[in-house]
């Protein structure tokens, strides 16, 4: 099969899937949802910290001196956290969040750009090696699943039907498809790009674990026991290194 197919295969699972997964909880009962959706939580903390630190970062430094790789980390952390601020994306993960007050427009528009951003490093990703890949494709799975919910829910109070917004954050999710075609074929002119990218990409995970899902946990907001939460972030390192 060829890196391309791979690559595109892994953003619907990355992108899509997560839509799929949030689109089933969506069916439940509040009570099930918000037990639930708490636990995918953690579990996409370990997942974004495993991939970031155990994953992308060393193959970045197997050609990259530490110094740049670090560099291009910290650029990456500090470009999300701009685009945090500038409101072109954010992450929402329950049904009752500040996000609610912005239109739905800008909601599709960000969304769109951030599942392009994560379709990019998935496709990067891929370039190294299918394995990384694959952990990757799991990581931006998991963490898609709470930012959907939250999607859905200002949809839904903006005004449209179910169907409706189920459809428009289906199209939303499709430009990570896009973003890992642009990138693997990008990639052939650029090779020389590559462990930045994986840099940067490192950059994205770790600010959206540790600046957007920890505090939630700590806060309290989610409402999952200290133990579990512990439980599945160690399971979300588990599976991305047992890739």
């Amino acid at each position: 099969m060829s890196g391309l197919i791979v690559a595109t295969v892994l953003s619907v699972v990355g992108s899509l899937g997560g839509l799929l997964l949030a689109s089933l909880l969506l069916l439940l009962q509040n009570p099930v949802r918000n037990t639930l959706v708490p636990s995918l939580i953690s579990y996409a903390v370990g997942t974004l910290l495993g991939v970031a630190l155990l994953a992308l970062l060393p193959e970045a430094l197997a050609t990259l001196e530490p110094r740049l790789v670090f560099g291009t980390l910290l650029a990456g952390i500090f470009f999300f956290f701009m685009l945090e601020k500038l409101v072109i994306w954010r992450h929402c993960h329950d049904d009752d969040c500040s996000v609610h007050d912005s239109s739905a427009t800008l909601i599709l528009v960000g969304g769109a750009v951030h599942n392009f951003a994560d379709g990019c490093i998935i496709g990067a990703a891929v370039l190294s090696s299918v394995p990384l890949g694959i952990s990757t494709a799991i990581a931006v799975a998991a963490h898609q699943v709470p930012q959907e919910i939250g999607d859905f829910a200002v949809l839904l109070v903006s005004g449209h039907t179910r169907r409706r917004a189920l459809t428009l954050n289906a199209l939303t999710a499709s430009a990570g498809i896009l973003g890992a075609i642009v990138m693997y074929t990008a990639a052939g002119w650029i090779p020389h790009a590559l462990p930045f990218i994986l840099s940067f990409a490192a950059g994205n995970f770790l600010y959206v674990a540790m600046a957007d899902l920890i505090p939630g946990l700590h806060r309290g907001t989610i409402n999952v026991g200290a133990a579990r939460q512990v439980a599945l972030i160690a399971a979300g390192i588990a599976s991305v290194m047992a890739l």
